[in-house]
């Protein structure tokens, strides 16, 4: 076969080499201590690697279990004398394997954070800090009336989700007039997620999504 014949053979196989699982775009990689009340990196990583490569990539970490659980970030190292350890989430949900095993997507957030585990505060199955996501996944029904209607409204277009749904939906947030005017929490809900939000706290979400960054929003 001549040298012309070959090339295009050739330029399929790079092709179907380089395309391996490959992605484009970022993802965003958060580490905190103290359930948010100490932010130690907040940054942007490229999407396509596992969640353990993106923060080593960015921190000073260690590991143990042979690479497969982190012990240590930026100096800071988990210690059962302290009862306090590293715990992480990819969109606001609790890590349920090794982060060595979780490949980021374009526009995944990443969250470590550095905690007591005393307490029932061991696993937190869901946090509102990377809000709207959850609720990005599945649907999502808000629930409000009166005077907290205009927030509702726009938190509906946050999450891309639906004012009053008829029919059941995976996902619940709930303006509530019987709640506090601060009142913030989040837990898991069925298949999905409930968060529940008092009418002042509804209001400052719905004019900025960032107002509970880094906030875990679940009863200690």
């Amino acid at each position: 076969m001549s040298r012309s014949a070959l090339l295009p053979l050739v330029l399929l196989l790079v092709l179907a080499g380089c395309g391996g699982g490959h992605e484009h775009g970022t993802a965003t990689l958060w580490v905190t201590r103290d359930r948010g009340a100490q932010v130690v990196f907040s940054g942007t990583v490229p999407a396509g690697l596992t969640a353990m490569q993106a923060l080593d990539r960015k921190l000073d970490i260690s590991t143990r279990y042979g690479g497969r659980f982190v012990q240590s970030i930026g100096g800071v190292q988990g210690s059962v004398t302290s009862q306090r350890d590293w715990f992480y989430f990819v969109n606001g949900f609790e890590g349920d394997r090794s982060a060595a095993e979780v490949k980021l997507r374009p526009g995944d957030v990443e969250w470590w954070d550095y905690r007591s585990w005393t307490g029932g505060a061991m696993s937190v199955p869901v946090v509102v800090g990377a809000y709207p996501k959850p609720f990005i996944s599945g649907t999502t029904s808000v629930v409000a009336a009166g005077a907290n209607l205009p927030a509702a409204k726009a938190i509906v277009r946050q999450v891309g989700g639906t004012l009053l749904a008829k029919k059941p939906t995976t996902n619940y947030i709930v303006i509530g007039a019987s709640f506090a005017a601060d009142h913030v929490r989040i837990k898991r809900f069925r298949q999905g997620v409930l968060l529940e939000l008092g009418g002042a706290i509804a209001q400052r979400l719905a004019r900025d999504p960032d107002a509970l960054r880094y906030r875990y929003g679940v009863a200690r």
